[in-house]
C-alpha cells in the first residue's frame, strides 16, 4: 500500500471512529464566520475579566475640565522624529455661537504612552488591591480612546467596565434557564400523563406574566440597601426561573416524537435508568437546535439587560454596563454633538453578531446531514 492510500485509509478509519463531539469540533474549525466569532468572543470576555487593569481608569474619576472631550488622537511622530506613541496637550476654549466646549491639540506638550503604569488602585479580581493597569499616559497628560462624557469621565474605561456587567450576568442568567428548560421539558416529555399536565399548566401560568411590569415589580420589591450589581443578579435570576417554559415546550415535543423509538426501548429492556436514557439517547439527538438556542439567548438576554438598564430598571448608576451607558446618550442633540457617544452601541451590536454567527456555525456543526 502506498504512502498517499495509507494515510486516507487512517484519515477514513479516525472519522469513522471519531465521536460525536469530535466531529462537531472539526466541522466547526471549517466555518469561517463561526471560527473568526468565536476568537472575538473569547477576547471580549477576556477583557471583562481583566477589565480593570485594561481601563486606565476607574467609574468614579472625572474630571471638569475634559467634558465631552472627543477621542484623542494617537500620534508615533512629532516634528519629523519617531518618538513612539503619544498624545499632544489638550486646550480647549467656549463656542460663543453652540456654548459648546471645543477643543485642539497643544503640540508644545508631549505625553508618551506607557504600558504597565500605575493607576487608580482596584481589587484584582476582588482578591488583592493593586494599582498597575495595562496603559496610560506619563505625568497630567489626558488620553481618551472613546472620549469622555459630560462628566469628563473616561467612555473607554467605562465601556470595558460596563462589560463585566453587560457579558456575564446575562450568561448566567442563560444557563439557569437553558438547563431548566432541558429538564423539565424532557420529564414532561418522557413521562407523559400527570407529569406532563403538570408541566403544562405551570407554563401557561409563567407564561402570561408580562416581563416590563414584572421588570418594574421585582425593581421595586428588592431593597434598595442591596448593591445594584447584585440587584440586577437576583432580578436576572428571577427572570430566568420564569423565562425557561418556551424551550421547554420545544424539547417537550421532540421527547413525545422519540420516546417510543426502538432504541429507547431497547435502552429500557438493558436496564438503563430513565435519566440516562433522557440525557444520554434523546437529548443527543436534538443536540444542534438546543445549541442554537442557548448561543441565541444569550444574545437576547444581553439585548435585555441593555434595554432594562436603558429604561432605568436594570443597572444604575454608580455602576455601570452598556445599557446605563446608552441611557446617558439617549438625548438626540446630544449624539448629533457628540457622536462618539454612541460607541456602546458597537460594542453591543458586535458582541450580538458574534454570538449569531457562532450559533450558526455551531447548528452547522452538530447537523449529521451536512
Amino acid at each position: 500500500m502506498s504512502e498517499k492510500k495509507r494515510k486516507n485509509h487512517q484519515n477514513d478509519e479516525s472519522y469513522f471512529l471519531a465521536s460525536q463531539w469530535t466531529l462537531m469540533r472539526r466541522k466547526l474549525m471549517k466555518h469561517g464566520l463561526a471560527r473568526f466569532s468565536m476568537v472575538l468572543l473569547g477576547l471580549l470576555y477576556c477583557i471583562a475579566i481583566f477589565g480593570n487593569f485594561v481601563a486606565p481608569s476607574d467609574l468614579v474619576a472625572y474630571n471638569a475640565k475634559t467634558k465631552n472631550c472627543p477621542p484623542t488622537k494617537i500620534h508615533w511622530v512629532h516634528e519629523g522624529d519617531f518618538i513612539g506613541p503619544f498624545v499632544y496637550g489638550l486646550e480647549s476654549e467656549r463656542n460663543m455661537e453652540t456654548f459648546q466646549l471645543e477643543y485642539r491639540e497643544d503640540t508644545a506638550r508631549i505625553y508618551r504612552i506607557r504600558w504597565f503604569v500605575d493607576g487608580p488602585e482596584y481589587k484584582f479580581w476582588g482578591l488583592f488591591p493593586t494599582t498597575k493597569h495595562l496603559f496610560g499616559v506619563e505625568d497630567d497628560g489626558y488620553l481618551f480612546l472613546f472620549g469622555s462624557d459630560s462628566m469628563g469621565r473616561d467612555l473607554f474605561s467605562r465601556v470595558i467596565l460596563g462589560s463585566q456587567v453587560s457579558l456575564t450576568i446575562p450568561f448566567v442568567g442563560t444557563v439557569i434557564s437553558f438547563v431548566l428548560g432541558v429538564l423539565i421539558g424532557s420529564a414532561s416529555g418522557y413521562f407523559g400523563g400527570v407529569v406532563d399536565t403538570v408541566v403544562q399548566r405551570i407554563i401557561e401560568v409563567l407564561s402570561s406574566f408580562p416581563s416590563i411590569p414584572l421588570w418594574m415589580a421585582l425593581s421595586a420589591a428588592i431593597p434598595s440597601d442591596i448593591p445594584v450589581v447584585r440587584m440586577y443578579l437576583y432580578i436576572t435570576i428571577i427572570i430566568s426561573l420564569l423565562s425557561w417554559t418556551k424551550l421547554a415546550r420545544i424539547v417537550r415535543g421532540k421527547f413525545i416524537s422519540l420516546r417510543n423509538e426502538d432504541f429507547v426501548t431497547a435502552a429500557k429492556l438493558a436496564g438503563v435508568s430513565d435519566l440516562q436514557i433522557m440525557l444520554k439517547h434523546l437529548v443527543p439527538g436534538f443536540m444542534s437546535y438546543l445549541i442554537v438556542n442557548l448561543t441565541l439567548e444569550i444574545p437576547s438576554m444581553i439585548i435585555g439587560e441593555t434595554s432594562m438598564s436603558f429604561l432605568g430598571l436594570g443597572i444604575r448608576s454608580p455602576a455601570t454596563s452598556w445599557g446605563v451607558l446608552l441611557q446617558e446618550a439617549q438625548d438626540i442633540s446630544s449624539i448629533a454633538s457628540y457622536p462618539w457617544r454612541l460607541i456602546p452601541l458597537i460594542a453591543v451590536v458586535v458582541t450580538v453578531l458574534a454570538f449569531n454567527f457562532l450559533g450558526d456555525g455551531l447548528r452547522d456543526a452538530a447537523d449529521p446531514y451536512k
